[in-house]
């Protein structure tokens, strides 16, 4: 088994961090020959699309060969680390009700027509990708999901979308929410209320 796990705060222990490799560590207990595949958005961002990325995917028939391998080049190894891994584990903050814009650059370039989506008879974008678990390890100062919610949600959707026209459909949230207001042993509680949600191992979810 091979597992993906995707950082995307920049700060070293954040919250997220935490629970992302949390969750790592409860796959590992039930797979203790798994290999862990490690991208660090937050301390090792990806650069934003570049226009030879652009001009590539938008009109690829007048792109050379040499130049179209180079500017998908980092597209590509981004790809290949999710087609080798069984699941993939994802922390991230919720920044400004969203995705952060390190997490939306990595989505830039995962999001591929003709490579990791097409297009079906009735114009709808399919997933080319074979799905996987995707657990999503979200931390958030306040309240976003559940009853006391009270700010609003962009991230969720967005992520089951962006997942879904690539074919990842088996996405789960665990949200740690209202950090800004708790001390560390209130978050640890969550985190570990988080953790319990898994009614069975990882493992067993992974096909």
């Amino acid at each position: 088994m091979n597992i993906l796990h995707i950082d995307c705060s920049p700060r070293a222990h954040s919250h997220s961090r935490q629970l992302s490799t949390a969750l790592v560590a409860r796959l590992l207990m039930c797979n203790p020959g798994a290999a862990v595949i490690r991208r660090d958005l937050g301390r090792q961002p990806l650069p934003h699309a570049s226009a030879d990325y652009a001009e590539t995917l938008s009109a690829p028939n007048a792109t050379t060969a040499e130049l179209a391998k180079a500017a998908l080049q980092l597209s590509e190894q981004l790809i290949n680390e999710i087609e080798m891994s069984d699941a993939l584990i994802i922390g991230t903050p919720m920044n400004n009700f969203t995705v952060p814009s390190v997490l939306k650059a990595w989505i830039d370039q995962i999001l591929r027509m003709g490579r990791t989506m097409g297009v079906n008879e009735s114009g709808e974008k399919i997933g080319l990708l074979q799905d996987k678990l995707v657990y999503v390890a979200v931390a958030s100062g306040g309240v976003y999901t559940g009853e006391r919610a009270n700010q609003p949600d962009f991230l969720t959707p967005y992520l089951v979308a962006a997942f879904g026209c690539v074919g990842l459909t088996s996405v789960k949230f665990f949200p740690l929410q209202a950090t800004a207001f708790l001390d560390e042993a209130r978050i640890a509680a969550q985190r570990e209320q988080l953790l319990e949600t898994l009614r069975m191992p990882l493992a067993a979810h992974v096909q």
